[in-house]
């Protein structure tokens, strides 16, 4: 049967193949080479276009979105430095497999190689070159009729097995041209995702976890991106196995549940820490993290059980990347989890003892977070200790919370309980700061009204993306960005007093105070300044019921070091001066 052509610009292919995959919002900004892409968005009225004020934050709203709507996320620049302004954004997402798409714009293809202006060919500034090594895939469209085939592979490449962004740049003139388009075509695509699973690994994993004494369970990234949290909860309650998450993936279990560790590794929890660093863990899932840098203490020995350590992970070339493993699975993760519960579901064995009283020793003995206080003498502002406590009294559960770089990840990643999984947010791959800012106006676009968004972020990290609160603005979206004012770049700080005895190198702090709220009321937010837990709950309780953009401006005392930086300075094996570690954090002026 000869199905219906139509002829349409090329880059209508490409808006169609967008909509059929329900995306509904793309972020970026225009230029010349992009016209007619913008034609067509405003012709079929599917896709709703949200200027960002700068193309990183344009990429990071990408993120967000894609992140929230657990899909594709799309942005947009034009040729030449449209295109490097994402190039942080962009990054970003490949490193946290967030699956992003990126377009960008070309010059004329009549004028390639003769100096017009924003030339991003191999003439100029290669665009396509540029984001090879940060997407998994980068490609210039070679001819008009090429679009439909093109954006699919893109949409599914950024889909597929380990996610990603991908980047297509597309000629002015190619964008016009007509071609013929099958509108029949299925433009999906996107579901091929990997769902084969290893049988025979996956009997030898049972095999081990129900023989196993001690045995633990680290989930990470790619668990979450998988939709695992269910599984994992059944799992770990099937074999009363203690869990702990990475920082990335921290909320994917319960952090109230009696088998939580917590987080391990940096901003994590001492009792996961004692669990996992004791010697005593004889078997250890670790399911969807390359055990990074920041996930295992620099590689701490110790992490290592003492018969098997068992890694799934979709991406092959991870497993045994830091550690030798006994059992490599590759896989996706929730796929090798359903076929693992149903093999235990055939296996005789006894329910082991829950180890309720194991952890429930390790949790006294590890301590407790440290009080939640105001007021001491020499704080120059609020203790970041206390922030967490605050927001997690005033905060519903289901409040998706976007986590800065910088002392943010430390505070919140040790103090803040999550309970629901996929509400919590971090970009811990290239760690960019001001990615939360932008992230959370994306993720709300994502979310609709059915959720509040909260971005914790520093001052310096407000600094470089607080221009997107008036985007937020523009589009009515109720975001809250709660911003710890220490007046700079307080981690940084911190890192330079441990290593140089007590003394920064005095290029982290501003010369004048900047002052968050004023900013955010400057961009047509709401604004609070709070200075201790009790006002910054309030005011928290007083942005939900505003349903607007708000910026909550914290004054922090910029002394307090946060336990896991402490640790991480001596983890690492840098030249620290233990003295200066030893010195009172109010004392570090």
């Amino acid at each position: 049967m000869v199905q219906d052509m139509e002829n349409v610009p090329a880059i209508e292919a490409l808006v169609r193949c967008l909509e059929a995959q329900n995306v509904r919002h793309v972020f970026g900004v225009p230029g010349g080479a992009l016209t007619p892409f913008y034609e067509v968005l405003q012709r079929r009225k599917t896709i709703t276009h949200v200027l960002a004020k700068h193309e990183e934050g344009a990429a990071f709203m990408a993120n967000g979105y894609a992140r929230v709507r657990r899909g594709l996320g799309v942005c947009v620049a034009t040729t030449g430095p449209g295109g490097t302004n994402a190039l942080t954004g962009i990054a970003a997402s490949y490193l946290d497999s967030v699956p992003v798409l990126l377009l960008t714009g070309q010059v004329a293809t009549r004028a390639v190689g003769r100096g017009p202006l924003q030339d991003s060919t191999s003439f100029g500034v290669d665009l396509v070159q540029i984001f090879r090594p940060v997407t998994k895939l980068s490609a210039a469209l070679p001819h008009p009729d090429r679009m439909p085939a093109l954006a699919r592979r893109a949409i599914r490449t950024a889909l597929a097995d380990r996610r990603g962004p991908v980047h297509l740049s597309v000629p002015v003139d190619m964008m016009k041209h007509p071609i013929a388009y099958d509108a029949e075509q299925p433009s999906r695509g996107g579901e091929a995702c990997a769902r084969v699973v290893d049988r025979s690994a996956v009997a030898r994993l049972g095999w081990l976890l129900t023989h196993a004494k001690r045995p633990a369970i680290l989930a990470g990234n790619g668990a979450a991106i998988s939709g695992a949290s269910s599984e994992l909860a059944t799992l770990a309650e099937l074999l009363q196995i203690p869990v702990a998450t990475t920082p990335k993936a921290k909320g994917l279990f319960p952090e109230d549940h009696p088998l939580s560790l917590g987080v391990f590794g940096f901003a994590g929890h001492p009792v996961a820490d004692r669990y996992f660093l004791g010697g005593e863990v004889d078997v250890l899932l670790v399911l969807g993290s390359s055990l990074g840098e920041l996930v295992t203490h620099a590689w701490d020995r110790r992490f290592r059980p003492s018969e098997a350590l068992v890694q799934v992970d979709i991406d092959a070339p991870m497993i045994g990347n830091a550690y030798p493993v006994e059992l490599p699975i590759v896989g996706d993760v929730r796929a090798t989890l359903v076929e693992l519960l149903e093999v235990l579901n055939a296996l005789p064995f006894t329910r082991p003892t829950s180890p309720a009283a194991d952890l429930t020793r390790l949790r006294r003995e590890s301590g407790v977070p440290p009080p939640l206080v105001t007021g001491l003498p020499n704080r120059s502002g609020m203790s970041p200790s206390a922030v967490p406590g605050a927001l997690r009294a005033a905060l519903p559960e289901h409040t998706l919370v976007f986590v800065d770089s910088g002392n943010c990840v430390s505070w919140m990643g040790r103090y803040f309980r999550v309970r629901e999984p996929n509400t919590y947010f971090l970009s811990m791959g290239l760690a960019s700061m001001g990615h939360a800012v932008a992230a959370a106006v994306g993720a709300s676009f994502a979310a609709g009204d059915e959720r509040p968004i909260v971005a914790v972020v520093g001052d310096a990290a407000f600094a470089m993306n607080g221009m997107e609160v008036h985007t937020a603005v523009e589009h009515e979206r109720p975001v809250i960005w709660v911003v710890l004012n220490n007046g700079g770049h307080g981690m940084v700080s911190h890192g330079e007093r441990l290593l140089f005895g007590g003394e920064d190198l005095g290029a982290c702090h501003f010369r004048a105070p900047f002052r968050p709220k004023e900013v955010g009321e400057a961009l047509g937010a709401t604004g609070f300044r709070v200075g201790n837990a009790r006002e910054l709950e309030d005011a928290t309780r007083q942005a939900l019921q505003l349903r607007r953009p708000v910026v909550i401006e914290v004054l922090v005392d910029r002394d307090e070091m946060p336990p896991s930086l402490i640790s991480r300075a001596r983890t690492v094996g840098a030249s620290v001066d233990e003295a200066a570690i030893s010195v009172p954090p109010s004392r570090l002026r």
